[in-house]
């Protein structure tokens, strides 16, 4: 076997096989189906990894069975060339994205091949051809008419290197996990898709489908369900006279039976409630330079489980426990998130060890009460039983230029205008720089002519 030489044998038998279409999925027969999808690589190196090799083999042995079987199998390929990943290496290279696209996607394509996959290449895509960009701008559209994708003025994860927005699953340890750069946090007006609406469905119908238990899990914590009741806490009196329409303190918890134990009450730095009481905090200063100094924190960050509790108590105001009416303090920390429950939350250290390491590094009272039916005193303190989600709307960046755009015209008479479906795809104009601003503004937004457009509406 020393004159094997596999190189010829192998090119000899992938023409045979590619000539013969022993791969693509025949359309009009009847019979067995069966879908095999991996996740398309990025076009954004000189070549392919490891990883690729990895995940593309584990589902080729699948759709090989499958074939073996009499199914017939469709397994697809494309490139996922839109985002950061080419953006940035076109960027790191001084090339055009879509010339780094076309270069990098025949050298993928080449390699993909001599490996051998099964891939039907009849179906190749491409997610920058404008025939595919015009059904995702579709989809976006069908998404914005359903509510589904809006836009809104909201604190997001800002990477201070890609200059963008990040979903929270994208930050990692406070940083991006696209680059490690730092995250922080950043008031902008972003496109954001309405996946908390499905919240409750996709924790259910984990149960119908054939992930491993660990991926479950993941999942479920992910998303974040919990099902508690929220208690209203009011302010002591004698230190809110002559404030108009205070609103009280709503607090979200799943353990409505330990209220007895309630030490103090803690709000999340960014709770709206404290501008409100701010000429009542004796000790203002201290709290504007802590929230100052955790306002830029990524939740991941501020949630740890091994993470040094800091906060700050507001002196001068009291709350009172609407179980035994007595007063307790009020603090913010950043381990509260206002994104989460109701932004504030009624503090048991006897219970929970989150709010003992807090209670024990400040010294605030743990107290050990009896327990009571949850339902029972949610009812007695005029509460309501609630469920709530962990999970977030996705927010979906659009500061860098290599990417399809949004196919929504503002207008100052109209508001947002969706662009009419005959007039898909809005395709990309040519740019001198892909790099986008300090301020996180794409490119795109100097290029007036692509920017400045007529209303289809009025």
């Amino acid at each position: 076997m020393k004159n094997y030489d596999h190189r010829k044998i192998e090119k000899k038998w992938q023409g045979a096989w590619e000539k013969g279409k022993i791969y693509e999925a025949k359309t009009g027969i009847k019979g067995k189906t069966f879908y095999g999808l991996i996740e398309f690589p990025y076009p954004s190196g000189a070549g392919l990894h490891v990883g690729h090799i990895r995940s593309n083999t584990a589902m080729d042995i699948i759709t090989r069975k499958r074939r073996m079987e009499g199914y017939n199998v469709l397994y697809p390929i494309g490139w996922d060339a839109f985002g950061l990943p080419t953006e940035n290496y076109a960027i790191k290279m001084g090339i055009d994205p879509a010339k780094v696209t076309k270069t990098n996607t025949d050298i993928f394509r080449k390699q993909l091949k001599s490996v051998g996959f099964g891939f039907d290449w009849s179906r190749e895509i491409d997610t920058t051809d404008p025939a595919y960009v015009k059904w995702t701008q579709w989809i976006f559209l069908q998404m914005y008419k359903k509510g589904l994708a809006y836009k809104a003025r909201t604190t997001i994860n800002w990477c201070t290197s890609c200059k963008i927005g990040l979903a929270n699953e994208e930050v990692v340890g406070g940083e991006c996990e696209r680059c490690g750069g730092k995250v922080v946090k950043r008031e902008k007006e972003q496109w954001m898709l309405a996946i908390t609406k499905y919240a409750d469905r996709l924790d259910k119908d984990l149960d119908k489908v054939n992930y491993l238990e660990k991926i479950k899990i993941q999942q479920r914590n992910w998303i974040g369900k919990s099902e508690g009741s929220e208690i209203e806490f009011s302010f002591c009196p004698c230190a809110i006279e002559n404030i108009p329409n205070l609103k009280k303190i709503k607090v979200f918890t799943t353990r409505a039976d330990t209220i007895f134990g309630a030490t103090y009450v803690v709000l999340a730095p960014e709770h709206e409630l404290i501008n409100d009481i701010k000429s009542r905090i004796t000790n203002w200063k201290e709290v504007e330079t802590y929230i100052k100094q955790v306002k830029d924190k990524p939740d991941m960050e501020r949630t740890a489980e091994d993470k040094v509790k800091t906060g700050v108590e507001l002196k001068g105001v009291k709350a009172l426990n609407p179980a035994t009416n007595e007063e307790i303090p009020i603090w913010i920390a950043d381990y509260v998130l206002s994104t989460y429950g109701t932004g504030a939350i009624m503090a048991v250290p006897q219970h929970d060890e989150r709010d003992r390491d807090f209670a024990t590094k400040f010294n605030l009272p743990i107290i050990d009460k009896p327990l009571v039916d949850a339902k029972e005193i949610t009812d007695k303190v005029h509460g309501k039983i609630v469920t709530k989600y962990k999970l977030r709307d996705w927010v979906f960046s659009r500061q860098r230029y290599w990417g399809e755009p949004i196919p929504i015209i503002h207008c100052d008479k109209c508001g947002y205008v969706p662009v009419p479906e005959k007039d898909l795809p809005v395709v990309l104009p040519k740019v001198k720089s892909y790099t986008p601003t300090d301020n996180g503004e794409s490119p795109l937004a100097i290029i007036s002519k692509w920017v400045n457009t007529t209303c289809p509406k009025c």
